[in-house]
């Protein structure tokens, strides 16, 4: 429990917009070098930051005053959309700055493309989490303490790394699969590193709001603080702890204000407050005021998209797993690249958009993988960032040769080279041999050996070489 006896809410909203693909055609590769489509990524980030950033974070920033210490929210800032306010909506920016001021806000770290990199190697997922830190500490005056992965993507071993790292929580999805008859509404740690405090989300009471909202045919239509309220006293007895994860879209952009889903956001916190034994509680407050209750055993890597709550939709079939493969084989020869324009490129063409939307998922999840995917198909998806991906890798290339083989070459060549210094070796012995056996064609050159040529004075087998060398002609 927390030290004040009050159990403990924690509101945290993922903010993030990727730096979307122009069409690139085959016949553009080794041409235009440029990949991004810049007029829709800043119409895209204009409307959303008018329709939500602003609206919403004007709400927060407001409640926050209001409640005098008492309403505390988190942040994730991808390292993408961080870039994104700085070219097309700076007063978004400085409206964060406004709440990391107030110290009831915190902000995670996490990897500055919004990388699927997690799942491919450690060295790499380290190094971005370390630049997402450091683009924190600029743009915010932030320490990170905490840590959500890209789409609350998560397992034993991934978060084991993140507690290397030295952070105290990490947050991902409370999937049924994984829980089976535990709750999400109490705290757990990493089962291999128990240091790293592990918050799970309330995918119920989240989706009530990021989902359902604005559905008309919800049963629970329409949704009121009053009634949220009640839903969360009801499950007090039974919870330590809930978390409430959304994407911060869900407040104008997913919802739009006619839904009323602001006024929805401006009553909520004051209501939770006065009719809930709950206390408004950031995840690094969570971690050290709340003891686990288990430790919360993850083996394969789980997310908070779509219903299987798996990584499938980003890897979930061969149009990703190549395009992921591809991309990642790149990186050694990246890291040595000192190319600014490459190293902005390799940031970019990794955010985890371009490969959701090559997602063949259009059953169960169809709608939620559409929404501002700029292509028709995901094979056009797919098809569309290789293009990009191949003229890239063009030019990796020509900054990094391919060591690997200018390696093979050379050991070839030594090879080579310790192969005809032992022939001629051979060779001297021979002729050595033969001047000591004084056979009457002692001068005739040893290399007639190595030519297949065999001699009646060595080995006295012409005439059965000659039909042996017919055999073998016949059966070919």
């Amino acid at each position: 429990m927390s030290l004040t006896g009050k159990k403990a809410i924690c509101f945290y909203f993922q903010v993030h917009q990727p730096f979307r693909l122009k069409r690139y055609r085959f016949f553009d590769l080794g041409h235009d070098h440029y990949y991004y489509d810049d007029f829709t990524n800043e119409s895209i980030m204009r409307k959303v930051a008018d329709n939500c950033y602003l609206p919403a974070n004007e709400i927060i920033l407001d409640q926050i005053l209001k409640n005098k210490g008492k309403f505390k929210v988190t942040y994730s800032l991808t390292g993408l959309v961080i870039k994104q306010f700085q070219l097309y909506a700076p007063e978004v920016l400085e409206s964060f700055r406004k709440l990391a001021e107030t110290g009831m806000v915190e902000f995670l770290a996490e990897t500055e493309s919004h990388s699927l990199v997690s799942i491919k190697t450690r060295s790499e997922f380290e190094h971005q989490v370390n630049d997402h830190r450091e683009m924190i500490r600029e743009f915010l005056g932030y320490e990170t303490t905490s840590f959500r992965n890209t789409e609350l993507i998560y397992s034993d071993q991934i978060g084991s790394w993140v507690a290397d790292m030295g952070f105290k929580s990490m947050l991902t999805e409370g999937a049924k699969h994984v829980l089976g008859w535990k709750s999400p509404n109490f705290l757990y740690c990493n089962s291999i590193n128990p240091r790293l405090k592990v918050l799970l989300r309330n995918f119920v009471l989240s989706d009530d709001i990021a989902f359902r909202f604005s559905n008309k045919g919800w049963a629970e239509w329409p949704l009121t603080t009053d009634k949220y309220t009640a839903w969360l006293s009801k499950i007090a007895s039974k919870s330590e702890l809930v978390n409430v994860f959304l994407d911060y879209e869900t407040f104008g952009e997913h919802n739009h204000k006619d839904t009323g889903i602001f006024d929805f956001l401006e009553h909520l916190p004051s209501a939770i407050l006065k009719k809930t034994p709950y206390k408004f509680m950031t995840p690094t407050e969570v971690a050290s005021y709340l003891q686990p209750v288990s430790a919360i055993s993850i083996p394969s890597p789980i997310s908070w998209a779509d219903e299987e709550r798996d990584i499938t939709a980003w890897h979930g079939n061969e149009l990703q797993v190549a395009a992921l493969e591809k991309l990642y084989n790149l990186t050694d020869k990246v890291n040595r690249c000192e190319d600014i324009q490459i190293k902005k490129d390799w940031k970019y063409l990794q955010a985890s958009d371009h490969f959701y939307y090559m997602a063949t998922k259009f059953f169960s999840d169809g709608a939620v993988h559409a929404y501002f995917n700029p292509y028709d198909t995901p094979y056009d998806a797919f098809m569309n960032y290789m293009n990009v991906l191949s003229d890239f890798e063009i030019r990796v290339n020509r900054f990094v040769p391919d060591r690997d083989t200018h390696t093979e070459i050379s050991k070839l060549n030594d090879l080579i080279k310790e192969k005809e210094s032992i022939i001629e070796q051979q060779t001297a012995q021979i002729d050595e041999l033969r001047k000591k056996s004084g056979t009457k064609n002692k001068t005739a050159p040893a290399t007639a050996l190595f030519s297949g040529e065999r001699t009646k004075s060595l080995t006295g087998r012409k005439t059965t070489s000659r039909k042996t060398s017919g055999k073998r002609k016949s059966s070919r």
